[in-house]
């Protein structure tokens, strides 16, 4: 079934329920408020501590957004992005539009504008709805988009001249269910992904894919209505959103945290009775070096309710699982793999009755096959490297617009996931490598192209690669080798000030002065500078900040 009767059925059968609270540990209140009470009270007191909204109350916000698309002579299947920074309005804005059977078009938050113009006209978006965050971004390109591309702005700062009001237009429409007819095989959404080159793919799913996600992770977690799913990811996430999808199909309630300062985490954890964190390794690591250091104290915290502690988005040192099982020994832990071309985490994982595997992303999640292939297809032995493949319910249909590289990816039904893993003599994967070079850093893709075209520009450089290496809290960093043009003098600090040229977290955070060696083609021989650089790796210890 399309997964948006899920939301109907809660409303239904779990309709005076919370199903969704927002916490901003920034902005304190000692009241709590109800989306009904924010939308009546002043502006300056709208951005509270703590918000919450029903299932009933979900179920009609999602149904006025597709109500006002409709209206506006918005069709299936066109594209809707949604650019906001994780809120209440987000998931009920995400189901408009899959309840208007348009495509719900999900945008990271980091895109700088151009960014953001490329993934509109990628995916050819029809409304582009964006919070306060974006204003500076949105009005940049807003005369370079397609008339037919409307903006609407949702927050309850005074809405920008060159965009309409979400508040105002919605205010009128209709809270009943759409007259729309979906199907298992309607398409539902796009999310972006990237490849070695950094250029985003639009990822095509359809309801099936989105239902099979829900059915995963509530299969590996057994989710039940009494759990509290903390989110503290971004939406825009396939990890953040799949893994919520776990207690959606059950009526369970999710928190939604705007902070990841391990104080802010437990104490949320605590306050809203949350059973299940999914976290990123680096808020993991950030949580052990507090308590160690005494900066928390976890008696100050009731957290006996906490069952569940999964990590995803990127490979988890096995020291960091065994600090944390020492700690919270009640916990169990789950390891989760997968990528937005199959509908995020969950085509493997470790599964919880396997901490003593910890090292391996672990077995075929459910409903999923995997096997390992060598550069012809062929499967390999068990043991020796190769590609790993994945198969089922949830692999997207192609790439939006992208004929060659859905041809380069899928293949029979198996997604070519561009990683390589061995299967050890229990049948477990292991990570070997990536063969792209993206850079995984504290859960976010850094795409080293994008860096190097950057720094390239500087008039005293004469080539540049950039790398990753490993980090103990972040998993790998971005490092940038240098090398000067003749004569030239350059210093790490004037890297580092044209850095802030770039998103803070495609930054380098190591700078290294050496030539580029480039092989007879012209290619940059990263595997070299990877041998050379990272088993002397002190990143730790000298990272910039």
């Amino acid at each position: 079934m399309p997964i948006t009767e899920i939301l109907s059925r809660n409303a239904e059968k779990f309709g005076s329920d919370v199903a969704l609270v927002e916490v901003n540990p920034d902005r304190r209140e000692t009241r709590r408020v109800t989306w009904r009470e924010y939308e009546l009270i002043e502006p300056e007191h709208a951005r509270s501590y703590r918000r919450e909204i029903t299932w009933s109350v979900f179920d009609e916000k999602a149904n006025r957004f597709a109500n006002l698309l409709i209206s506006r002579g918005i069709r299936r299947e066109d594209k809707v992005a949604v650019l906001l920074m994780n809120c209440l309005e987000w998931l009920p804005v995400y189901f408009g539009a899959l309840k208007a059977g348009t495509v719900a078009v999900p945008l990271n938050f980091r895109y700088s504008a151009d960014e953001i113009k490329y993934c509109l006209t990628l995916a050819e978006v029809d409304v582009l709805i964006f919070g306060p965050e974006f204003i500076g971004r949105i009005e940049e390109i807003a005369d370079h988009l397609p008339p037919r591309l409307a903006l609407i702005f949702c927050g309850s700062e005074t809405c920008p001249t060159f965009a309409e009001s979400y508040t105002e237009l919605t205010s009128d429409c209709s809270s009943a269910p759409p007259d729309v007819k979906l199907s298992d095989s309607d398409i539902a959404a796009i999310y972006f992904s990237s490849g070695t080159t950094g250029f985003p793919k639009a990822i095509l799913h359809d309801h099936k894919s989105l239902m099979h996600a829900c059915r995963v992770e509530q299969a590996h977690h057994g989710q039940t209505k009494e759990d509290v799913f903390l989110c503290i990811p971004p939406l825009y996430h396939t990890g953040a959103k799949m893994h919520w999808f776990g207690s959606f199909i059950v009526g369970g309630r999710a928190v939604l945290l705007k902070g990841t300062e391990p104080r802010y985490i437990l104490e949320t954890a605590a306050r809203e009775k949350c059973t299940i964190v999914w976290l990123l390794v680096p808020w993991a690591q950030d949580i052990l070096v507090a308590i160690e250091r005494g900066d928390v104290r976890l008696s100050d915290y009731e957290l006996g309710q906490w069952r569940l502690m999964h990590i995803g988005a990127q490979p988890v040192p096995q020291s960091l699982v065994r600090r944390w099982l020492e700690l919270f020994p009640h916990h169990r832990y789950d390891t989760n793999y997968g990528l937005s071309e199959s509908i995020g985490p969950g085509c493997v994982h470790l599964g919880v009755e396997n901490t003593h595997k910890v090292g391996a992303i672990g077995v075929p999640g459910y409903g999923w096959e995997c096997k390992i292939v060598d550069e012809n297809g062929a499967p390999v032995k068990d043991g020796d490297v190769g590609e790993l493949c994945v198969k089922g319910p949830g692999v997207m249909l192609c790439y939006y617009n992208d004929r060659k590289a859905t041809d380069e990816t899928l293949k029979n039904g198996w997604l070519h996931t561009g990683d390589m893993a061995q299967l050890d003599e229990d049948g477990f994967i292991f990570l070997v490598d990536r063969k792209k070079d993206v850079i995984i850093t504290g859960g976010e893709n850094i795409y080293p192209v994008q860096i190097e075209n950057f720094l390239a520009a500087h008039p005293k450089i004469r080539d540049v690669a950039v790398i990753g290496l490993e980090d103990g809290r972040l998993g790998e960093i971005a490092c940038a080798v240098i090398e000067a043009k003749p004569d030239a003098s350059i210093t790490e600090d004037e890297i580092n000030e044209f850095c802030l040229g770039l998103p803070r977290y495609k930054r380098p955070r190591k700078i290294i002065f050496a030539s580029v060696p480039r092989n007879a083609t012209g290619k940059i021989e990263k595997p070299k500078l990877r041998h050379i650089y990272g088993a002397d790796n002190v990143v730790a210890s000298q990272t910039n900040k």
